[in-house]
């Protein structure tokens, strides 16, 4: 069996006692690990769950959630983490394009997954600490199922420039290179321990390095919830070594009052990235964490994250820079027609590699727009210098980044435009100090109509994620165009910078 499941199954079999996950009190070890999956495995194969189908999971951070996963994997089945955040409606879309034949979800997280016409699994307080407990009287799986390296291992639906998320495709072996490369260059090892704070949905917390830590037989720490004040109590009890955060949480870590009351001197690394970086935020960092270093990255979903990290020594010197790629992913900057572009010249970026996927979900459209023959077209704008450096300058995909989370314009507009008094509808993103973009309704209304922004909100309450709503409403007469008639955004963010700074969000 070629999967993260394998990994922890050795480590069951050689070091029991180690610890693999603690969560909300409890040290699990991997041998108590091992057996929790193959309990839950038993229980997805006892729903009729064959090889190759997809089984959901809507949870919020758990013990439950690294034991379905592994779980899910070890009856060959593939994997389809959803993001909690998003609306019923956006729920059900990614449930049925994804052809999903089972569902977990957190019993808070009911009411999202009524609508969809498959099988559902609640889990309570109790099996979010113990997954196990789902499937007392159920046969556990003794043996795994076996599966290969180009087997589908995991769809994740990501933001696109269309109004519907896409699923991406990732298989074992993109997985396992991933893997590799985190291990590689972050210099990982059987004592790592992991604080994951960010939401497990996400690639910045499931493969930042993430699971890498447990293929390597380290620690996994699991927070519920992002909150400061844990946090950094939390890397100072567990004697935390390295975590990924999204911008907008460690800004409140560096804004917590209490941050100095804390040991951190075990804290080695933290992974950011999500935005360009500014000087204020490495030195913040520094000041805080005084034994760790920040390491801007870059990547996606569709590469399994972590394309490119920041080196260590480096980080003022390059300051702006994300770093070089990583030892199996390569970069190069190409033009609209495809062309490779010398250093120093501004394109988009393109990524090859073996941990990059090779498309979308029953899409194969999408798929072939997306690559310029093997090389993977991100949508994102940026530059090489002489040394492989990588800057981002622009987003070529219409974008939205708000705490971390890609926010396709496109998919807010589509909400919009359901509003009886909306003719026309943007949505774009404003800088934001503590989100780094706030996404921000730009509407011109059919003549004798109204809208409030409160009004606006409630309409959007269970189409969109609570982090896509718009925080902010502009009214104009009209939106500005070029000679084409293409709504021009650049001209709507500079217009109204200051009415970001002057609206509190």
């Amino acid at each position: 069996m070629t999967s993260i499941a394998a990994s922890v199954a050795w480590w069951a079999r050689t070091q029991p006692g180690r610890t693999a996950l603690v969560y909300q009190g409890q040290n699990i070890s991997y041998s108590e690990l091992q057996r929790r999956v193959e309990a839950v495995a038993g229980l997805i194969a006892s729903r009729g769950v064959q090889s190759g189908q997809v089984v959901a999971l809507l949870m919020k951070n758990s013990a439950a959630f690294i034991e379905l996963a592994l779980a899910i994997t070890r009856a060959g089945a593939v994997l389809l983490p959803i993001n909690y955040r998003l609306g019923a409606e956006e729920v059900t879309y990614i449930v049925n394009h994804a052809e999903a034949r089972l569902i977990f979800a957190d019993n808070e997280l009911q009411a999202s997954v009524a609508n969809c016409a498959v099988s559902c699994i609640v889990v309570d307080e109790t099996a979010q600490a113990d997954s196990s407990y789902l499937a007392v009287g159920i046969p556990p799986m003794a043996t795994a199922h076996a599966v290969r390296l180009d087997d589908l291992y995991r769809l994740m639906y990501t933001s696109g420039t269309t109004d519907r998320p896409k699923g991406v495709m990732h298989t074992h072996s993109s997985e396992m290179w991933k893997i590799l490369d985190h291990i590689t260059a972050l210099g990982l090892s059987r004592d790592e321990r992991l604080l994951i704070v960010g939401p497990l949905y996400h690639v910045g917390a499931f493969d930042l390095p993430g699971v890498a830590v447990l293929v390597i037989g380290g620690r996994l720490v699991v927070l519920r919830d992002f909150d400061p004040a844990l946090t950094l109590a939390t890397i100072e009890r567990e004697r935390i070594t390295g975590s990924w955060m999204a911008p907008v949480m460690l800004n409140r870590c560096l804004a917590y009052e209490g941050r100095d009351r804390h040991d951190l001197s075990s804290f080695r690394w933290l992974i950011g990235g999500g935005e360009r970086t500014p000087e204020e935020r490495i030195r913040g960092f520094g000041s805080l964490f005084k034994a760790a270093r920040y390491i801007d990255a870059y990547g996606l979903t569709e590469s399994c994250s972590g394309d490119t990290l920041m080196e260590a020594g480096r980080e003022i010197e390059k300051i702006g820079s994300t770093g070089r790629a990583v030892a199996h992913v390569e970069i190069e900057i190409r033009d609209e027609q495809g062309r490779v572009l010398p250093v120093g010249k501004p394109g988009e970026v393109c990524l090859r590699g073996p941990k990059v996927t090779h498309g979308y979900w029953k899409d194969p459209q999408k798929t072939a727009a997306s690559f310029f023959g093997d090389w993977f077209r991100t949508g994102d704008v940026g530059v090489l210098d002489s040394e492989g450096f990588l800057t981002l300058t622009d987003r070529k995909k219409d974008m939205i980044i708000s705490g971390g989370e890609n926010i396709a314009s496109s998919e807010v507009e589509r909400v919009l435009y359901q509003l009886p008094q909306v003719a026309e509808a943007v949505a774009i993103g404003l800088p934001d100090g503590q989100w780094g973009e706030c996404v921000t309704a730009v509407v011109v209304l059919h003549p004798g109509t109204k809208l409030t922004l409160e009004d606006m909100r409630a309409h959007c309450e269970g189409r969109l994620g609570n982090f896509k709503t718009p925080k902010q409403l502009v009214v104009r007469e009209e939106l500005p165009r070029n000679p084409s008639g293409k709504v021009l955004k650049r001209v709507l963010r500079d217009e109204l910078a200051d009415f970001a700074t002057s609206v509190k969000t």
